[in-house]
């Protein structure tokens, strides 16, 4: 089987499949892991989610960076953000990211966080890397005072498009606590047949993947099936190719798996059969390197 292990994702889920999706997620401790954010499902994924979490200790990654229209006025009134960045939507400022981590245990219900992701740095007001210096110092405070166990940095497009690097967030990290044993330990990113560049640099032992690997991160790939687009633009030849005994869907989703660096594939799956479905495909042998630039080659020249 693959070394990626599967986790519910919940930006693209409907809020009355979230139930039956954290019992399917729940079902195997062994890899069990949800990932939200305060700004998903217009900010109420992370209350929605309370009720199944009291019930279930699954583990849970959550984000701070981005400001709905609720939590703004809050946090205005708090003082932890100004009117401008509430205007803009984004921040990474330090009481701000106090501010957000205490009230994602709030609305989880839980006392310490699994992982937080600083989410699209690369949407902030000014350079991303000061901003995320801000972010790491606050996120350390927060580690070091026992109300989370680690943090990450969650991007679209930061990696593709050099805004972001895997060794310049390491010692951004370790400048924030002044040693190497900081508490930065993953990113997520897009990883997919289609969203392919990070995936093919992987597979060269290269890109922010390997990097991150390479320190011992956690790496979450995202939109594995491309928002669900993915399924519709492969075809059946090319499902064939990764593997003739696998749906489309199947397939796309082992490919991003095997990966070389990945370690979590996060999916919205809205129904028991499409989880049941994709715990049958990173059940498979993952894809081998040689094949896997194969298909991508094949979808290049697509």
């Amino acid at each position: 089987m693959t070394s990626a292990s599967l986790g519910l994702g919940t930006y693209r889920i409907h809020p009355s499949a979230l139930s039956d999706a954290v019992l399917c997620a729940a079902a195997d401790p062994t890899s069990t892991w949800i990932d939200t954010a305060p700004n998903y499902l217009n900010g109420q994924a992370q209350s929605l989610l309370a009720p199944a979490l009291a019930q279930h200790r699954i583990p849970v990654s959550t984000k701070i960076g981005f400001v709905t229209g609720r939590a703004a006025r809050h946090a205005v009134a708090d003082g932890a953000l100004t009117n401008g960045a509430a205007e803009h939507g984004h921040s990474l400022s330090a009481p701000y990211v106090h501010w957000q981590c205490a009230r994602n245990r709030t609305e989880l219900g839980r006392d310490r966080l699994d992982l937080v992701f600083a989410h699209n740095p690369e949407q902030t007001d000014g350079d991303p890397y000061e901003a995320l210096r801000d972010a790491f110092t606050a996120l350390e405070a927060e580690a070091a005072a026992g109300t989370l166990s680690a943090y990450g940095v969650a991007t679209w497009d930061g990696f593709d498009n050099g805004t972001l690097s895997i060794p310049a967030l390491h010692q951004l990290a370790a400048e924030a606590v002044g040693t190497e044993h900081h508490h930065l330990r993953a990113i997520q990113l897009p990883v997919s047949l289609v969203t392919a560049t990070a995936f093919t640099q992987a597979l060269d032992g290269g890109g922010p993947i390997a990097q991150a690997a390479e320190l011992g991160w956690h790496v979450y790939a995202s939109a594995p099936l491309f928002g669900g687009q993915l399924p519709h633009l492969a075809t059946p030849e090319l499902a064939t190719l990764i593997s003739p005994d696998l749906t489309i869907p199947q397939a796309c989703l082992l490919a991003a798996a095997s990966c070389p660096g990945v370690t979590r594939i996060l999916l919205s799956a809205s129904t028991p059969a499409h989880w049941a479905e994709a715990q049958r495909a990173l059940r498979c042998p993952a894809i081998p390197v040689p094949t896997l630039r194969k298909v991508l080659d094949v979808l290049a020249a697509g």
